[in-house]
């Protein structure tokens, strides 16, 4: 028998053994009782309990420990206290079900990484209601980024790395430094994970600076390790606010650098104060702030001045840095450096190679083959076990493929599962159940101790995170509106919210809650949208009349997909920019034609379109390694530079995402997207 089988044998055993006692234990007493233990040495049983201890304990499970008191001579007792093992019911409406069930559909479409313990998660917190898994009618929402590891190398450094984080191991591996160019082995200990941007990142003490850093897993090479053999490794810092790396601005990651002054002009002041204000603080202009007209001052601090710089261009004329001066005077030298760029020519260096093979495509993961991390087989087995016994006490017999589409298995694991399960006991005839596969259905014979597994286990800890992060990928965006509720009574029933101890989602920009609901329900009813909208690359408001289809997540944000009365044609409104919605009394026959449509198309997930036309850009060489990992390179330069291909739908996108390269960006062809970005940052800089 393999040795993890052995272990969870014995693990198992010993979790049945305590709960049926319902005492505390000696050592001496589950070393004679617990199958696995009863033949080995004392030696050897003292470091297979110990490291049993210590890993139930990573998983969640806490063993009472009663230590002997002073002058006493007894052994330490061991006990299993009900509440450390079993989850607080939880009281679920059939919305919130409903919500979890939506959830869970559409992040299993789009390849979340946690997909499979985020099942078993569903599973557990919905004990005795009808199958929370059962495909119900499909929400008219679509998800282009579900956290997905995004391919099996990744997804084995982020497995990896979750176990770290829950075991407290420190981790070795090597890492590509993009400001430097360079690749170096680095030794860290494992804080969190944060999920923004469409990447993870790892938050850990760097034993190489001897300070906490940020890495994107995209840029780890090769495989993780753990540095020792150690149980544990390290403690984390008490004074380390996990969830602050989350909820930060692109211009915030790092160590801080100082505050700056933004000017923020009054027509988009609503936007920065609903999106950003938790950045920083937005006020009044002062006199003293030296502000060019009427309008707000943006207080932020900043880690990193091109990121924010970046940030502030993205605006155009409704942006201005005001201090410190420093990054005023860098402000203007790159909006100079855009106009001087894209108005008077420029000549790139030599071409000294242009690439031949053709980089593979991406493609949307949509299947087990790329699913990141696996429950703990542990986590598994428990709630296999309690399936199994609820059955035997209804006198039901559960089908072979019902139970494979609920725990995601295969016909050859769930044959082991219950094999292992068949063998789980502790001496003398006390087995906690008997399955047997009978064709297309298995029969179950529950024993006297299976009543121990006859109620669910608490979440472990990636369950936990699983569950919390795909409600926190969808925020308030699905047609329920019970997710958040939902939301608050599991962190009641697991007495700790999860997103603070590993796996967070930081959240992109969703726009205003209410106008979420709205946009729902003119969807459920078929009626007419009536939107205030900012259009951004025109700096205008338009007034739309809209008949909505679906909500779509993509990579910077939520949108709305809509057929434009007015346009008279499909379009997309971002959610974040629609200032004011109403709900019109007219109704609308959905129109075939753009149910038809595709959901999610290629711009929506990485930011390109199909049928566009195509702008040669320039990268200066100080960005071009940023850009290798976005952009197909058609040119090679001689000063290090790049030449990418970014194909856009129309000239206001690409002049925003040529803004934000802060003049690392220049537009070679075509000539007329030229003019058209000169001509913007002219205005601007007016």
């Amino acid at each position: 028998m393999a040795k993890d089988t052995e272990k969870l044998i014995r693990q198992l055993s010993l979790i049945s053994f305590l709960m049926a006692q319902g005492r505390p234990v000696s050592a001496l007493e589950i070393k004679r009782e617990v199958e696995g233990y009863s033949d080995m040495n004392d030696d050897a049983f003292a470091r297979r309990f110990y490291a049993d201890r210590a890993e139930l304990e990573s998983l969640g499970i806490q063993l009472g420990v009663e230590k002997p008191g002073e002058g006493f001579f007894e052994a330490e007792l061991y006990s299993l206290p009900p509440e450390n093992f079993y989850l607080d019911p939880i009281s679920f409406s059939d919305d919130e079900l409903a919500a979890l069930s939506t959830a869970l559909m559409l992040l299993t479409d789009g390849g979340f990484a946690y997909a499979e313990p985020l099942r078993l998660a569903l599973q557990q917190v919905a004990w005795g209601h009808p199958n929370p898994l059962a495909e119900g009618e499909r929400a008219p929402v679509e998800m282009a980024m579900t956290a997905s590891a995004g391919g099996r190398d990744l997804s084995q450094r982020l497995s990896k790395i979750e176990t770290a984080i829950s075991r407290r191991k420190t981790i070795e591996f090597t890492y590509y430094t993009m400001e430097r160019g360079d690749t170096q082995k680095r030794k860290v200990d494992p804080f969190h994970l944060v999920f923004r941007g469409g990447q993870f990142y790892l938050i850990g003490h760097s034993h190489e600076r001897d300070a906490v850093r940020v890495f994107r897993l995209s840029r780890i090479q090769g495989k993780v390790g753990y540095a020792s053999k150690a149980e544990h490794d390290f403690s984390p810092p008490v004074d380390f606010d996990r969830r602050d790396y989350g909820s930060r601005a692109d211009w915030q990651l790092g160590e801080t650098k100082g505050t700056a002054k933004i000017f923020i002009r009054e027509r988009i002041a609503w936007l920065i104060e609903r999106d950003y204000g938790t950045y920083g603080e937005l006020r009044n202009a002062k006199k003293s702030d030296g502000a060019p007209g009427k309008g707000r001052v943006f207080e932020t601090s900043y880690a990193s001045e091109r990121e924010l710089i970046a940030w502030v261009l993205r605006w155009r004329q409704n942006a201005q840095v005001l201090a410190p001066d420093d990054l005023r005077e860098e402000a203007e030298k790159r909006r100079g450096l855009l106009l001087e760029r894209h108005e008077n020519g420029f000549r790139p260096a030599k071409v000294v190679d242009r690439p031949l093979e053709e980089q593979p495509k991406r493609t949307r993961s949509n299947g087990r083959g790329e699913a990141a991390i696996r429950p703990e087989r542990f986590a598994r087995l428990v709630t296999l076990a309690g399936m199994l016994i609820e059955a035997a006490k209804k006198g039901e017999r559960l089908q072979v493929i019902e139970l494979r589409e609920r725990l995601e298995l295969t016909a050859e694991e769930l044959r082991e599962d219950i094999e292992l399960l068949n063998v789980v006991n502790f001496g003398g005839g006390t087995y906690v159940l008997y399955a047997e596969i009978l064709g297309d259905e298995i029969e179950v014979d529950s024993q006297p101790y299976g009543d121990n597994f006859a109620r669910p286990a608490r979440l472990l800890p990636l369950e936990a995170k699983a569950l919390v992060a795909a409600i926190d990928l969808f925020g308030d965006h699905l047609p329920q509106s019970d997710l958040q509720t939902a939301r608050g009574k599991i962190v009641k029933a697991l007495g700790h919210d999860p997103s603070e101890e590993g796996l967070e989602i930081a959240s992109a920009g969703g726009g205003d809650a209410e106008i979420a609901r709205l946009v729902n329900e003119a969807i459920a009813e078929s009626r007419v949208l009536e939107l205030s909208y900012y259009k951004e690359n025109e700096d205008q408001f338009t007034e739309r009349r809209v008949e909505p289809y679906r909500l779509e997540n993509g990579k910077e944000g939520w949108y709305v997909e809509c057929y434009d009365l007015t346009k008279e044609g499909v379009r997309h409104f971002k959610l974040d920019r629609v200032k004011e919605g109403r709900l019109s009394e007219e109704k609308f026959e959905p129109r075939p034609e753009v149910e038809e449509f595709a959901g999610v198309e290629g711009w929506m997930t990485h930011g390109e379109v199909p049928t566009a036309e195509v702008a040669r850009v320039w990268v200066s060489p100080e960005r071009a390694r940023w850009l290798r990992e976005e952009r197909t390179v058609v040119e090679e330069l001689a000063d290090g530079a790049v030449v990418v291909e970014l194909p856009y739908a129309g000239k206001p996108w690409l002049v925003r995402e040529i803004l934000r390269g802060a003049g690392d960006l220049v537009v070679l062809e075509p000539p007329d997207a030229r003019e058209a970005i000169a001509k913007e940052v002219e205005a601007a800089s007016n």
